[in-house]
């Protein structure tokens, strides 16, 4: 077999980049491609016996037992997307939205707030919101790219709200505690959310055709009205049982994680929708979510590990502290190329082949990894968003009505975006933001 080592690390790394990049364009799928190139180099640069040292990393990985959290989370978000939760926590939200400009917007993102807090994934997010939100806000006259925004933007708030997956991912990855990254990303996902209301009520403010305000009276009488409320009891309640266990110390991650599926269960049962057959269409989705996320784990697992034995981790180390002296550039480039990254590959991915090589140069520079692990959120919130391979308008697409292209979602998404780089700098100048806790 070819010698790869000969090639040096150096070398070895742009074959190893380029080699991933030409079987993308293929179309394989990136949990088949990162393990087949980790094979390639295992066997080309060291030989046949490392192999079962790669096998011992992947098999290391898939052991953690915080890992169990990741497919009780999806089950959570499967039985939502299943049940009328979401219909009667938006029916509730109107109460909130009353007759103030841009007030529907705002209301549909408390919801992908709530919803977010409940489950952690953003896929069912948006296409619940759009099947909700989006055709109430185009009847009321709403600007098309306006409502298409809000609910991308706010569906993808699960990426940043705990219990988020990809918090729990970058955990994993990182070795750092999944607990405390909730706590962190808590005030930053809110503060987003904030500017994302904001801007919809400065649209309704300075230009009013684009967020009118409902021309219906409801006539109910106020007693009527207020039962509405009762939609907001079972999810509020499952929130604070599932943050409220972690945050309080009660229970872990993984524990709390039980504790929501239960939650969301009863939830089902108490409104007379829990049937054998949604639980087993929830349970397939959720075998195939988790069996995605597993496979590319790993992939990108095994692929570490080859490059890591290979000496690149500490080559791209050195490689990214030669870039300047000042630690605050280097963390910008890594911002820049996890940005890049997030245009063309899906997150799951990127946070496994990047946060194991990003972490430790982290804290070489002397920062705080969990206040980074809120950095990396963030830029996977941009991710979802991002043309051409933005996950949130493909999910979108699937529920819009036929008229609307994904050129127009794209459109729709860049003042989010900007929106969501201000959040960004903001925690970048001001760690405080996510470290209040301490």
């Amino acid at each position: 077999m070819f010698d790869l080592s000969a090639l040096g690390i150096g070398g070895g790394s742009l074959m190893m980049f380029g080699m991933l990049l030409v079987l993308l364009l293929t179309g394989m799928p990136l949990a088949f491609v990162t393990i087949l190139v980790a094979l390639i180099f295992a066997l080309g640069w060291f030989g046949p016996m490392a192999v079962p040292i790669v096998t011992t990393r992947i098999y290391s990985f898939i052991m953690q037992y915080v890992f169990v959290s990741v497919p009780m989370f999806v089950l959570m978000a499967s039985i939502l997307d299943r049940s009328g939760i979401a219909r009667d926590l938006f029916d509730a939200m109107r109460l909130v939205a009353g007759r103030i400009r841009g007030g529907v917007g705002v209301q549909t993102l408390l919801v992908a707030v709530v919803l977010a807090a409940m489950s952690g994934i953003i896929g069912g997010e948006i296409v619940l919101l759009g099947l909700l939100a989006l055709p109430q806000m185009l009847r009321l006259g709403y600007d098309r790219k306006l409502a298409i925004g809000i609910v991308c933007a706010g569906g993808a708030l699960g990426t940043m709200i705990p219990p988020s997956i990809v918090l729990i991912i970058f955990g994993l990855s990182a070795n750092v505690s999944i607990g405390e990254l909730f706590t962190a990303s808590f005030l930053p996902g809110v503060m987003l959310a904030g500017f994302y209301a904001g801007y919809v009520l400065l649209v309704g403010f300075f230009q009013p055709h684009k967020a009118p305000v409902p021309e219906e009276v409801d006539t109910r009488p106020l007693a009527e009205r207020l039962t509405l409320l009762r939609g907001l009891i079972l999810p509020l309640l499952v929130v604070v049982f599932v943050l409220g266990s972690i945050y309080g110390g009660i229970a872990s991650v993984t524990e709390a994680s039980a504790i929501g599926v239960v939650g969301v269960m009863l939830s089902t049962v108490l409104r007379g929708e829990f049937s054998l057959r949604m639980m087993s269409d929830a349970a397939l989705q959720t075998l195939r979510t988790c069996g995605m996320i597993v496979w590319i784990g790993v992939g990108a697992t095994a692929l570490i590990g080859v490059y890591n034995l290979m000496g690149g981790i500490h080559f791209i180390e050195q490689l990214l502290l030669g870039v300047s002296d000042n630690p605050l550039v280097v963390l910008l480039v890594m911002m820049l190329i996890l940005v890049v990254l997030g245009m063309f590959l899906d997150w799951v991915g990127i946070a496994l082949l990047t946060v194991p090589i990003f972490t430790p140069i982290v804290v070489e520079l002397g920062y705080d990894p969990i206040w980074f692990g809120v950095l990396f959120s963030l830029n996977m919130q941009m991710s979802f968003l991002s043309p051409p391979f933005g996950p949130a308008a493909f999910y979108l697409k699937s529920v819009a009505p036929p008229d609307i292209s994904l050129g127009t979602i794209f459109a729709s998404l860049l003042p989010f975006i900007g929106l969501q780089l201000l959040a960004l700098a903001l925690v970048i100048a001001f760690p405080q933001i996510a470290l209040w806790y301490r």
